[in-house]
């Protein structure tokens, strides 16, 4: 087995490690707002950390110190809305990376539509499958010496919105939802193969 230090490495050989190894990741698509623009953008440092209440995870890193519009715009109004990452929606999610100014919404380059929430002020996108709004429960700043490197954000759901179609007994159907993961660079990878294993007792 080869051996690693994290902190002998750089940041990108850290950064190659870890997206090459936890895979695959689920993305969230995360509307925020600054007054009136709306901000759109996919993370996929991303996951459940509660059922009760319900909460789940966002890390935003920073760039060259700054944060990003989604972690400013959280801070200020406490609340976004979390779409996951499908089939139908991955190409314009792609287009939200984009590098745009904070006065640019993300809508502009896209064809998501817009539709209101229920429980925040933040509007969603329509074309998601699946989607969450939340609020803000913990902010906590990751620092490495005296700077801080990332923004995890821990947010509790207070509306799911479940499309009818992929929504069966009770659960979700995972193969209509057809959600897309990330792995490293440029990949992304769809559900593909599923199998059961029934856990010991």
């Amino acid at each position: 087995m080869l051996q690693f230090d994290p902190t002998q490495l750089t940041e990108r050989e850290n950064y190659k490690l870890l997206i090459g190894s936890i895979i695959p990741r689920p993305v969230a698509v995360m509307t925020t707002q600054d007054n009136d623009i709306l901000n759109i953008a996919p993370f996929s440092y991303f996951n459940i950390v509660s059922t009760e209440p319900a909460i789940v995870s966002v890390a935003i890193q920073r760039k060259n110190g700054q944060q990003k519009d989604t972690a400013r715009n959280l801070l200020a109004t406490n609340e976004a809305v979390i779409h996951i990452l499908d089939e139908q929606n991955v190409t314009d999610a792609n287009q939200t990376a984009a590098q745009l100014s904070p006065t640019t919404s993300e809508l502009t380059v896209t064809k998501f539509t817009t539709t209101n929430s229920e429980k925040v002020s933040v509007p969603a996108l329509k074309e998601a499958r699946v989607r969450f709004e939340t609020t803000l429960y913990q902010h906590i700043p990751i620092t490495k010496e005296d700077h801080v490197t990332a923004d995890l954000f821990l947010l509790e759901i207070k509306q799911y919105h479940i499309n009818q179609e992929i929504y069966e007994d009770g659960r979700i159907n995972p193969n209509k939802l057809a959600a897309v993961s990330r792995l490293a660079g440029n990949a992304y990878a769809t559900i593909g193969d599923i199998f059961e294993l029934v856990r010991p007792e």
